[in-house]
């Protein structure tokens, strides 16, 4: 009976230790979470709409570091190499601004949706941003008299019909 009752009030302290630890931990993580910075954009979406072939794609995405700690962005990844993000490499203060710039290459044409990961030092870290527009198709003109041209020069399709004479 002895044997049990120790076994039992052994049980128990390591029972309560193992719980005042995960205590300490939680509180200390929760310390530490509080001074981390954290991310808010502006917004995270832009639609860029009908854009001309060969035109300027580009965005800045703002955003302020709402956190204790200074806020370093680490990478900012494209979808694809279409996309291109630049960011400054500084730490962002406590309350400060910033931006991310996303420039898209236009002389692709259609519709496109392309996301970026923004991945920093902030408690919210990663965050998704996204652009999405459509490039239209670029005007033919034709050499010569610098008009639309309506129609494509092919062999079955020529701009000059010769006369049935």
């Amino acid at each position: 009976m002895r044997k049990h009752f120790t076994a039992a009030v052994l049980l128990m302290l390591i029972v309560i230790t193992g719980n005042s630890q995960e205590d300490v931990k939680a509180k200390y993580r929760a310390k530490r979470e509080k001074n981390l910075p954290e991310i808010i954009f502006e917004r995270t979406e832009y639609d860029f709409g009908l854009i001309s072939f060969d035109n300027d794609a580009t965005y800045k995405f703002v955003f302020k570091n709402t956190g204790h700690d200074p806020l370093v962005l680490v990478d900012v990844k494209a979808s694809c190499g279409c996309t291109t993000p630049t960011w400054s490499k500084e730490p962002v203060e406590r309350k400060d601004t910033s931006c991310i710039k996303v420039h898209y290459d236009t002389k692709r044409v259609g519709p496109f949706q392309k996301s970026i990961m923004v991945y920093s030092n902030a408690k919210n870290s990663p965050i998704t941003l996204s652009i999405k527009g459509e490039v239209k198709k670029p005007e033919r003109k034709h050499p010569e008299t610098g008009k639309d041209d309506e129609r494509e020069n092919t062999f079955n399709n020529p701009r000059r019909v010769p006369d049935d004479n």
